[in-house]
């Protein structure tokens, strides 16, 4: 009885061990300009992040999030203006990577097809109200 608490204690330690190293590989290097970090904020909340679809990359504590934010704040590093890191962005993982993708061919369905689908329904309600007016105005006459 006493060996197995042993093995069980050992192996807790053990699991322990491992888990802080797992949580922190991957962390966010900061700059030492506020203005830097400034532009950086106000990047990252405009762009999305990659793995967490609905979350912006100030919100995401994802790993490949953590990685675009250090990448972003190198490039504004390098003199690169807010424009050009989203164009980079954009031209390396999509307009994906936007929460406000441009109107263009193929995000033309993103922008529209909401729009679309709601005059097809509101045409459907009037078309099926017409034809049960039709049907109950039948039955009243026979």
């Amino acid at each position: 009885m006493i060996a197995l608490r042993h093995i069980f204690i050992a192996l807790a330690l053990f699991v322990s061990a491992f888990s802080f190293h797992t949580t922190s590989f991957a962390q966010d290097q900061f700059s030492k300009s506020p203005a830097v970090e400034a532009r950086l904020k106000k990047l990252s909340t405009e762009l999305r992040c990659l793995v967490c679809q609905n979350s912006t990359l100030a919100d995401s504590d994802a790993p490949l999030a953590q990685d675009l934010r250090n990448e972003i704040r190198k490039l504004i590093e390098t003199g690169k203006t807010d424009e050009e890191v989203v164009a980079y962005l954009v031209a390396r993982y999509g307009d994906f990577v936007t929460f406000r993708p441009p109107v263009n061919a193929s995000t033309a369905l993103l922008w529209f097809g909401p729009f679309i689908m709601l005059i097809i329904g509101l045409i459907t309600l009037i078309v099926v109200l017409k034809k049960r007016a039709k049907l109950l105005a039948a039955e009243e006459v026979s």
